[in-house]
């Protein structure tokens, strides 16, 4: 028999234990159905999972981004960010290899170093490592720079072909923390990135450190005791062993786990056959990881060689070069500011901004995005001139951005007379563009016309509009030259529509027509 006490005891708490009992059943049936729905999105490491794999609506959106090589081979700054490679390029290695170079003498970057440091079995690629002290590195005012030039996203190389992590590593003794600047590059850009409200990523370019050294006898890099830097002995361009593999792997997912990038960029030689085996297993593992992060990533690579990554499953990079037509999926060109390096050097010759800003629409219009790199001195600054292109980037990007941002191509990425090439390292075979090349893009029920130079006469004729009911002249309720107080009139002909500017242009670059119907 209960008590008085007993009763209250039972008829208060009960209900309130069978409440707490169901709502907590309620809970964890709710986390179980999560739980479930998460590990069912769950990459596996298999083409068929893999191509359930969507690009980011925010990666469509950013368009832009910047690049950045900086590391030790900023120290020499000459010839380019191959010097490491080049230092160790005499005479007789040309006789071995090719016999009609080694006619030609030897490498210049062999003869310049062997000049101003000494021969390379003195003086090798490891010394230049103290010299690389990034006094002068701020990220914060980097990003800055960057997020001023209207960039969406950052990408600093995190390893090069050179085997120096820019990173804390457990795995190699060769990094920034430990040596060198005796920092955490890639965690301090990352930081001041994320603080800008900048999306993040980082590049691998260490899978080329398998051959990217001579390791012949009378150079340092035959030194067994550092192999770890210059990459194991073994014969020119023989295939990657399952050692030098499994290190590749450790210090990419190292790279992934530490740093949780949006965006993970690989260069050429991970599209060896030798890494296949790899590259459903990388892809499986970085977006796993993002579900676990709670975030979309882009993971990008070239697809040079074979196709190493079927089309849908990642990002399509296009090094110094761009496509000719409109891509379904989103894809990428990567280029550098500088004409004849991606790191600072002496000699760096900057790009114009009107044919970056030429080159960034057409790209766009083709459902592209551009990451333009620049390259930073040793100390951490950026040169003024490399500066000056990415804020004349960015002042037109200021005005002319909503054509740019979060839009989508057009039926036709555009027209004129001026043919770009297709694929990688082509755009030294390009044309400037004139006043007759129009690019396309639209958003919603506003199509923009992005005139790749200065109108002649203040005249623009758009042939691609010619018999299109949409765009009939009557149904447009009004152009304007997004930036110009100019007045616009326009007529639809049998040619195309005809567009008259009233006025005076004051932009230097290209000239964007709002149409909206």
């Amino acid at each position: 028999m209960k008590t008085k006490i007993e009763s209250h005891f039972y008829c208060s708490y009960i209900p309130q234990f069978l409440f707490i009992t169901t709502v907590c059943f309620i809970s964890l049936a709710g986390c179980q159905s999560a739980t479930s729905k998460k590990e069912k999105e769950k990459f596996q490491p298999n083409w068929e999972s893999i191509k359930e794999y969507k690009i980011p609506e925010w990666f469509s959106d950013a368009k832009f981004g910047i690049f950045i090589h900086w590391g030790v081979y900023s120290v020499p700054a000459y010839d380019s960010e191959w010097y490491p490679r080049h230092m160790y390029q005499d005479s007789m290695l040309w006789h071995q290899t090719d016999p009609e170079k080694s006619k030609k003498g030897t490498h210049p970057v062999f003869t310049h170093h062997v000049e101003k440091y000494g021969h390379p079995s003195k003086f090798g690629y490891k010394d230049f490592i103290p010299m690389f002290k990034a006094e002068k590195f701020n990220a914060t005012e980097w990003v800055d720079l960057f997020k001023k030039s209207g960039a969406k996203y950052i990408v600093p190389v995190a390893e090069h072909h050179d085997g120096f992590a820019m990173y804390r590593s457990t795995i190699t003794r060769w990094n920034s923390v430990d040596m060198g600047p005796k920092r955490d590059i890639v965690a301090e850009l990352s930081k001041a990135t994320k603080d800008a409200g900048l999306k993040f990523g980082v590049s691998s370019h260490f899978a080329f450190n398998w051959d990217y050294f001579n390791h012949e006898k009378r150079f340092d890099t035959s030194d067994p005791s550092l192999s770890d830097l210059y990459g194991p002995e073994h014969g020119r361009y023989a295939l990657v062993n399952k050692d030098f593999l499994d290190l590749w792997w450790r210090r990419t997912s190292e790279i992934i786990d530490n740093y949780q990038p949006d965006i993970l960029y690989f260069d050429f030689c991970i599209d060896r056959e030798e890494y296949a085996p790899y590259h459903p297993k990388l892809a499986a593992y970085y977006y796993n990881k993002g579900i676990d992060w709670d975030k979309e990533v882009v993971l990008q690579t070239k697809n040079m060689g074979f196709e190493s990554f079927p089309e849908g499953t990642n990002v399509l990079d296009i090094e110094r070069g761009k496509l000719t037509d409109i891509r379904q999926d989103t894809w990428q060109t990567d280029t550098s500011i500088g004409t004849n390096s991606w790191c600072y050097t002496t000699t760096w010759k900057s790009k114009s901004v009107n044919s970056l800003i030429d080159d960034l629409v057409d790209i766009v219009s083709k459902n592209g995005t551009l990451l333009l790199n620049v390259g930073p001195k040793a100390d951490g600054t950026i040169p003024q001139d490399q500066a000056d292109v990415l804020m004349g980037i960015g002042n037109w990007l200021e005005i002319n951005g909503e054509a740019i941002y979060e839009t989508r191509p057009w039926a036709k990425f555009g027209e004129g007379p001026t043919i770009v090439e297709n694929g990688h390292h082509s755009e030294g075979n390009n044309k400037d563009f004139t006043s007759e090349d129009i690019r396309f893009t639209t958003k919603g029920d506003v199509l923009y016309a992005i005139v790749l130079d200065v109108p002649v006469n203040g005249k623009v004729l758009i042939k691609s509009l010619a018999g299109n009911e949409k765009y009939n002249g009557k149904n447009i309720e009004s152009i304007k030259v997004l930036g110009e107080k100019v007045k616009t009139k326009w007529n639809m002909t049998e040619e195309g529509l005809e567009i008259l500017l009233e006025g005076e242009l004051i932009g230097k670059h290209s000239s964007v027509l709002k149409i909206e119907i």
